[in-house]
């Protein structure tokens, strides 16, 4: 979120997995009497509904930006007046970056779902994440409780597809790159919080900036070491598309680059303002170039902001109306133009783990442990995390009192004697970071149905 880039960056995991495939939408134990698709799950290195490839063709939504601290998913007025927008740009997936744990949630989500519609939710809000220059102190018991609250809350939609552990915690600034066990420590947290709880196995991912020099590096961190402590999905947020083409912008080395990647990629945010906008992504996304390898994207923004990137204006919060700029046209007539592919865009199966990055001058991480999980954080496993902080709690930032402590055993975040510590050198040696084989996230059975299937000369997943 280009506004978040003055402010502590957010650390938020997703959990993916398989899901029941039902034809509901589940609603705090209530049934939609619309069904407009199954939940989605992670195979191999795509995203499904169901038996159906999907790609996200979606749009970045914070009304009134970072700085706002508003939760446009808490007000029914708000949402219903967006999603009309929605509807005629023909997105099927929304990004929201702040989200109120402590709110209902029920009205906006079933709104979202009767239009056929997606939510992917950033776990962390400016109060509650990960500061990228001392996340030690920022990693705490109080911080993954409110993290946990929001899993809490969104879990239960099925129209929930994915959570962020974090956006842009990694940057440019080389100091910025010791954050990443803190990040990959949420991320094994919550996914371990999504499987105490007995929750659907919602995948749980991280949001990168887009930075040559840690690109790489970053994204095989975030998918090596044992399966517990892998993401579901990696994305990055790309504005280097600047109305230019697949190869000038340099997206074909991008997708030779991930070829092999194992798990999902998509952009969390993309939409160069550079030479105007006329979101030729979406053709290059949607194509055999990139479908093999990337599954879409999502456009960077709706609500017109001081950074201009937005392609409404709303006069005023609780404005009835918007007014569509011309960016609002461009991406609908590109969108209807580039319709999803029909069959499985060549995905690769199974997922699988990558080698985790050999330190560097570009990469000063010399270690595969990660934190342990806070001490006073895991009666959350068992208990719940109880009702969240909210947008108005007192934040996370500073409890020293109830950080981390030690490194976390591989996958289980139990505390070990050997030391994490926040400095460039930080050399415990590399004792499980190296390529595991093919671990696939989903369960047995669907591996089972896949081989039969494939036996008989059919795929389906």
């Amino acid at each position: 979120m280009r506004s978040l880039a003055g402010v502590p960056v957010l650390a938020l995991t997703l959990v993916f997995g398989a899901a029941t495939v039902t034809g509901t939408w589940n609603y705090s134990g209530r049934l939609s009497t619309r069904a407009p698709g199954p939940p989605i799950t992670v195979s191999g290195n795509a995203f499904w509904q169901g038996n159906t490839r999907f790609y996200i063709r979606g749009l970045d939504y914070q009304p009134g930006g970072s700085s706002a601290m508003q939760d446009p998913l808490a007000d029914p007025v708000v949402c219903q007046r967006d999603i009309a927008e929605f509807r005629k740009l023909g997105i099927n997936t929304i990004r929201v970056y702040i989200t109120d744990n402590s709110a209902n949630h029920d009205e906006c989500m079933r709104a979202l779902a009767d239009a056929g519609m997606y939510a992917i939710i950033d776990a962390n809000n400016p109060l509650y994440s990960i500061n990228r220059l001392d996340p030690a102190p920022s990693y705490n018991a109080y911080y993954l409780q409110s993290v946990f609250a929001t899993i809490d809350e969104f879990a239960k939609y099925d129209n929930t597809l994915a959570f962020f552990s974090g956006n842009e915690v990694v940057n440019d600034q080389s100091s910025s790159i010791l954050a990443a066990p803190y990040v990959k420590a949420t991320t094994r947290d919550m996914r371990q919080y999504i499987r105490s709880r007995g929750y659907r196995n919602v995948p749980v991912g991280y949001s990168a900036a887009d930075v040559a020099q840690n690109r790489m590096q970053l994204a095989q961190y975030m998918n090596c070491g044992t399966d517990d402590e892998r993401s579901d999905f990696f994305a990055f947020n790309d504005y280097s598309w600047c109305n230019s083409d697949f190869k000038t912008a340099g997206w074909d080395e991008k997708v030779k680059i991930f070829r092999d990647y194992g798990i999902p990629i998509f952009l969390s945010e993309y939409g160069c303002l550079t030479n105007g906008r006329d979101f030729g992504e979406v053709a290059a996304l949607m194509s055999s170039n990139m479908t093999s390898v990337y599954s879409g994207g999502l456009v960077y923004e709706y609500s017109l902001e001081e950074n201009g990137f937005g392609i409404v204006k709303i006069p005023y919060p609780h404005a009835p109306a918007v007014e569509e700029q011309d960016g609002f046209a461009r991406l609908a007539r590109t969108l209807a133009a580039n319709p999803a592919p029909q069959e499985d865009g060549g995905f690769a199966y199974p997922s699988h783990a990558a080698a985790c990055p050999t330190k560097s001058s570009d990469w000063p991480v010399g270690t595969s442990l990660l934190p342990a999980t806070p001490e006073k954080a895991k009666k959350f496993m068992t208990e719940g995390a109880g009702p969240g902080p909210g947008l108005k709690g007192e934040g996370s930032q500073h409890a020293t009192d109830e950080k981390s402590t030690g490194t976390g055993d591989a996958g289980r975040g139990s505390a070990t004697t050997a030391a994490l510590t926040s400095s460039s050198e930080n050399v415990v040696s590399n004792t499980h970071g190296k390529n595991v084989g093919n671990v696939e996230k989903t369960p047995l059975v669907v591996g089972a149905v896949v081989i039969v299937l494939s036996l008989s000369g059919t795929l389906l997943l």
